[in-house]
């Protein structure tokens, strides 16, 4: 591959050179002659002369003068002169045309600086990212080879103006994506920096050249945004063309476990498969024939969970590779917040119930919010069912949803769903929750000043149970115990490290005890006083 900085036509340029503005023939003017009236010089710089024989004073338009040639002198008398051209070094080929006034003629120089063909500098993978990690990538565009290895999205620009015209995929040298060893080219172009149109497609395995600008993006290896375009593209000798689980088109494999079949498509050498390390134990190949191979799983008594296989051929000098991914559901693990925040980002579907505390006003969609338990709180982002349901702060909901994490902090990520609300909790004041029926499975939310009880009955107690009167302006309810978050233990209220005069909110049922109005509650929020 060659980087085409020749100026075009050079060898015709030369002919033309020597021309004046009264007529098309070459010849010298009588006013004014040249020793030549082309200067051609250097890319590495440098400077070349002429001479210059004028029946009269001379000068060169200065507005003919680039910025990156230099002229002396620009002007002259009558007589024999020398004119010296000078100019720095250049990636690519310039040139300019200069006018020489003399007695009322115009004579051209065509001056030319020429940068001869050359190969382009083409890094690695490991070499760009060992570039970037260093800090001293250029800010200019650069040159890498690799294998795709992962495809996240390509989205191309539709007739009807749909799609953004652009792909991000990773490359890496060896066409695995592991840790450490790819490049994400973020929103590249096509060829010539073109918008992705419908039918430019490429697939994991295909090598590519791109040019892009090389950053690091809070620790992700990557060209800038927009920057990259494909220069080069090889395809595989070898494609995975679809994935089918019984009889139907499909990469996922049920709980239970069975077989999973991939068509191949594979013009190298025989072909070979890698199912990584990490999914030995649950994945193996049944079989294997030109055009199919076919996958058994285990059945499966955890989260979900995938892996990428590798499918290998050859031509006999050089090696070529395509992946697929296989996905198997899983059980959808019930935890607590705390537990959900411990584990590791993955597919695993995880549940957990809990109260919602606040909503995230940074969502514009509306549907993301914090859920707490006696462990911990966390962020649930864009629940699908969220908006439809109603459901609002206070409310006791269980969430399924994937462990995510957005710049170090836990989440559950995008796609989560809000699975039912368990208690639709009314807001109410104390006066409306003394007058509500006895009833356990039915939640209000009170909120008061935390005082001492007096009734018959009562005792007061902040610094285990969480014992005491709850005032606000319609009156006062007894609070016969405050868990320090739902599901929770008895006992745990002093580890909120409220007192007297302190305002409480709380979620609680209503019951009696011997004419006793009471409130059992799960702490929701606090302001100290």
């Amino acid at each position: 591959m060659k980087l085409k900085y020749l100026i075009p036509c050079f060898i015709a340029a030369i002919a033309l050179f020597a021309s004046c503005s009264d007529d098309n023939d070459p010849t010298y003017l009588d006013e004014v002659r040249l020793s030549s009236s082309y200067v051609a010089l250097p890319q590495n710089g440098g400077s070349q002369s002429i001479d210059i024989t004028a029946k009269d004073s001379w000068t060169i338009d200065a507005s003919t003068v680039p910025e990156w040639l230099s002229v002396s002198p620009a002007s002259g008398s009558a007589g024999q002169s020398n004119i010296t051209f000078n100019v720095g070094a250049t990636e690519s080929g310039r040139n300019c045309e200069l006018l020489l006034e003399c007695a009322g003629k115009t004579q051209r120089i065509n001056v030319m600086q020429y940068a001869e063909e050359k190969d382009p500098v083409i890094l690695t993978v490991a070499e760009a990212v060992a570039l970037i990690k260093s800090g001293n990538a250029p800010g200019s565009a650069v040159y890498v080879k690799g294998i795709v290895c992962r495809i996240q999205e390509i989205s191309p620009k539709k007739p009807d103006g749909s799609g953004y015209g652009n792909a991000t995929y990773f490359l890496s040298d060896d066409g695995t994506f592991g840790d450490g060893n790819w490049l994400e080219v973020y929103r590249g172009k096509w060829f010539n920096g073109a918008d992705y149109a419908p039918g430019d497609e490429f697939s994991v395995g295909d090598e590519m050249v791109i040019k892009g600008v090389l950053i690091d993006y809070n620790g992700t290896p990557e060209t800038n945004q927009g920057t990259a375009e494909v220069i080069s593209l090889t395809k595989s000798l070898i494609k995975c063309d679809s994935t089918y689980v019984a009889g139907e088109l499909s990469n996922e494999l049920p709980l239970e476990g069975g077989e999973l079949t991939a068509y191949i498509t594979c013009s190298g050498n025989g072909v070979t498969v890698e199912i990584p390390d990490n999914a030995k134990d649950w994945l193996s190949v049944k079989a294997v024939s030109p055009k199919t191979v076919t996958f058994y799983a285990r059945p499966n008594e955890g989260g979900d969970r995938n892996t990428s296989v590798t499918f290998k051929t050859t031509d006999g000098k050089k090696d070529y590779s395509c992946e697929t991914t296989i996905v198997q559901k899983g059980a959808v693990v019930a935890c607590t917040v705390a537990d959900f925040i411990a584990a590791a980002v993955g597919d695993t579907q995880y549940r957990i119930q809990g109260v919602i505390t606040s909503l995230y006003a940074s969502d514009k969609q509306g549907k993301s919010f914090t859920i707490a338990d006696h462990t911990g709180s966390v962020l649930i982002y864009r629940a699908e069912g969220f908006l439809e349901s109603g459901a609002k702060v206070g409310d006791v909901v269980t969430v399924v949803g994937k462990r995510a994490d957005f710049k170090g902090t836990p989440q559950m990520g995008a796609g989560c769903i809000l699975e039912t609300i368990d208690y639709a909790v009314e807001s109410i004041s104390i006066a409306d929750f003394r007058n509500k029926t006895d009833d356990k499975e039915k939640y209000y939310l009170i909120s008061g000043t935390i005082e001492n009880a007096t009734e018959p009955n009562t005792k007061n107690d902040v610094t285990e149970y969480g014992n005491f009167n709850l005032t606000d302006a319609s009156g006062s309810v007894y609070v016969y115990g405050v868990l320090k978050g739902w599901g929770g233990a008895k006992g745990q209220f002093g580890e909120l490290n409220l007192t007297w005069g302190d305002k409480l909110t709380i979620i609680a049922y209503k019951t009696t005890y011997k004419g006793l109005v009471e409130a059992v509650g799960v702490y929701l929020s606090s302001e100290k006083q």
